[in-house]
């Protein structure tokens, strides 16, 4: 991306014409993605106990409202951050300049990947997201109809897969990446089963109902939602060694003497795979700086930088712990920061 750095004279300009003041406002205000509110929180939890600065204010809302906010203007009474899953749109940063907010850093704090993991002494999975749909949606397409899930075993779905009891671990609604594992995951293979468009036909042509019907997954106990971290998911794993689990790649790549990796859609799971974005169950995550409050706003400024360090954002640090997968560019990303860098045209 190109960027451009603002200076230091031209930040001051854009905070005096602006007005903006944090003479009655001392804590970061932080609101936007679902999937970035658990890191954020974790960070800003961090941030509170470690600096002499309030810990921020994070909450969620979605990525697209949250950049609507970050766009309503300049001054102590508008956020300072949006959290977003996807990255900014044209149509943002033109609310954003006619409402007077005209620079606005692009930070990324990794990726939100997962993997999908057994015993490192069973058989080797190769999984299509298709093979995980009709293993765990709670319906699925069958000679052109929905029927309810009853399949048992991975051979049922696949017969290239394991004759193996079906047992997942997933993210649990709470979890930081059980969205990409929905979005990624259950919607993909539910459109490549046929399944999203029955239940579309189903719902008078409605996507968001058929989405939703797709998310439904099983009750029957083969889909185990897990909400603690990836500890005890392992341990659930210890525990029955012929289950499938769901985990960040940092920590599969600290428990690889217990843990084999399955490919998806024929590609393994590594850094390099999600930051190029060849591994399908990743995506880019980032948050929006309204740059105007940098050096105004109390404390926005150490928080910044905060979260990108390797004791947060690292490959060991808390936020890799519980899901978010390092990004390998992550020095640049703290050079970019350190140096107040906005973001340029998008490419």
């Amino acid at each position: 991306m190109t960027l451009v750095k603002l200076s230091a004279s031209a930040l001051a300009i854009a905070v005096m014409a602006t007005g903006a003041s944090a003479q009655t406002r001392n804590q970061v205000q932080i609101t936007g993605s679902s999937t970035v509110l658990p890191y954020a929180t974790i960070v800003a939890e961090a941030f509170g106990e470690n600096f002499d600065f309030p810990a921020p204010v994070v909450e969620g809302g979605g990525s697209g409202a949250g950049r609507a906010k970050l766009c309503e203007g300049v001054g102590e009474n508008t956020v300072d951050i949006a959290n977003s899953s996807s990255r900014i749109k044209q149509s943002d940063i033109d609310t954003c300049k006619a409402n007077g907010v005209n620079d606005i850093m692009e930070v990324r704090i990794g990726y939100d990947g997962i993997v999908f993991a057994s015993d490192v002494a069973g058989p080797a999975f190769a999984f299509t997201p298709a093979d995980i749909y009709n293993a765990l949606g709670g319906q699925v397409a069958k000679d052109g109809a929905l029927v309810a899930n009853a399949n048992t075993t991975w051979a049922q779905v696949n017969s290239a897969l394991p004759d193996q009891k079906i047992l997942a671990f997933i993210p649990g609604t709470r979890h930081g990446t059980r969205e990409v594992f929905d979005t990624k995951v259950i919607v993909a293979g539910c459109k490549e089963t046929g399944a999203f468009d029955l239940f579309k036909a189903a719902n008078a042509d409605d996507e968001a109902k058929a989405t939703e019907l797709c998310n439904t997954l099983r009750t029957d106990g083969v889909s185990v939602d897990i909400d603690g971290d990836y500890t005890e998911t392992l341990a659930r794993l210890d525990a029955d060694k012929t289950a499938i689990g769901v985990f960040g790649l940092s920590f599969y790549e600290n428990n690889t003497n217990k843990l084999q990796v399955a490919t998806m859609s024929g590609v393994v799971p590594t850094t390099e795979s999600i930051a190029a974005g060849d591994y399908p169950v990743s995506r880019p995550l980032y948050f929006y700086v309204k740059m105007a409050h940098i050096g105004v706003i109390p404390g926005l400024e150490e928080y910044i930088n905060f979260f990108v360090s390797d004791d947060m954002a690292g490959p060991d640090g808390p936020l890799a712990q519980y899901g978010l997968v390092s990004d390998p560019e992550l020095a640049a990303t703290q050079e970019m920061v350190a140096n107040k860098v906005a973001m340029g045209p998008l490419e």
